[in-house]
């Protein structure tokens, strides 16, 4: 296999470049970093694989459809996971334009070429944030109808049907996933864990949404990545698999654990600010399909997954 990962200089993707590598599966050939690096992006994250004899980088944007073509050739992919976006909530409120362009048309683009040579399996991952928002009771699954609520959202909901159509019109092999919230080494300083131990790290208020009472489902993020080449190589064409690990956590909550953790009063640290737009009150994934026909399940608990974050990002500040 000779597999293109789209976005592995963020968060999730390289965690996953670095799990398929040091797994070292024999028939994994190449691994093709293709990243544009913007703000969500940071060639640091590449630094534990970048001398590795099987990985690549290529610096293109997914817009940019000569040199999508170029990498597709040079490197003769067989197999993609599409990572790229961007993802950032707020960003997306403020300029949803940049959110339409990556999102759909870069997913589109990468469709077209996968199709045109010949690729052997299209993995496509996206969010949980798709389905908008769940009261106090219930969980998303594979059935659940599309709501999304904000531009993110609407973006990565347009890229899945995108993707669907791909294996219904031209029997395209296609699989994808829909993740709860990721946390975990190499995250964004803007999301909300890094944000917190940032600002207890500099002796900084630490903000809050409202009062900090909506629920999200969390996920190691080496859980997660287990978890997408689960479904890239064993997942069933055309279908879709959700992702979660059962642990949800009021936000006010998980401060508070953080604040524990590193000995500091959460009263005296938290600064409450105004909601954001659209902000969803609870997401939550039911994970019963991978666990039962796949055989997936999470390995890491909520208290050693945090405790290994802590300590990555205390050495990062």
């Amino acid at each position: 296999m000779n597999i293109l990962v789209t976005g592995g200089c963020g968060f999730i993707a390289s965690n996953l470049i670095e799990f398929i590598l040091e797994s070292n599966f024999p028939d994994v050939e190449r691994v093709v970093n293709l990243d544009i690096v913007t703000y969500a992006g940071d060639m640091d994250n590449t630094k534990t694989f970048a001398d590795h004899d099987k990985y690549f980088f290529e610096k293109v944007n997914l817009i940019d459809t000569a040199s999508l073509y170029s990498v597709f050739s040079r490197h003769n992919i067989t197999h993609v996971i599409h990572l790229a976006a961007e993802s950032h909530v707020d960003n997306a409120i403020e300029s949803p334009d940049a959110f339409m362009t990556s999102n759909i048309i870069g997913t589109h683009n990468l469709l077209k070429f996968a199709r045109k040579f010949g690729v052997k399996r299209f993995h496509h991952v996206s969010t949980d944030e798709v389905y908008g928002e769940l009261g106090d009771t219930g969980k998303f699954d594979e059935e659940t109808p599309y709501d999304p609520r904000n531009p993110y959202s609407a973006s990565k909901a347009a890229s899945d049907f995108i993707v669907r159509s791909y294996f219904h019109t031209y029997d395209f092999p296609v699989t994808l996933s829909n993740c709860c919230n990721n946390y975990g080494p190499r995250q964004h300083d803007e999301k909300l864990i890094p944000t917190v131990i940032r600002s207890i790290s500099q002796g900084k208020k630490i903000p809050v949404y409202g009062e900090g009472l909506n629920v999200r489902d969390w996920i190691y993020v080496k859980d997660h990545c287990e978890g997408i080449w689960k479904v890239f190589t064993e997942g069933t064409l055309g279908e879709t698999y959700c992702i979660g690990s059962n642990c949800e956590r009021r936000n006010i909550d998980l401060i508070h654990v953080l604040c524990d953790a590193m000995n500091v009063n959460p009263e005296e640290s938290i600064e409450y600010v105004t909601d954001r737009a659209g902000h969803d009150f609870r997401y939550a994934i039911d994970n019963k399909k991978i666990v039962e026909k796949l055989g997936w399940t999470p390995k890491t608990s909520f208290e050693e997954g945090l405790k290994q974050t802590v300590e990555w990002y205390n050495e990062k500040y």
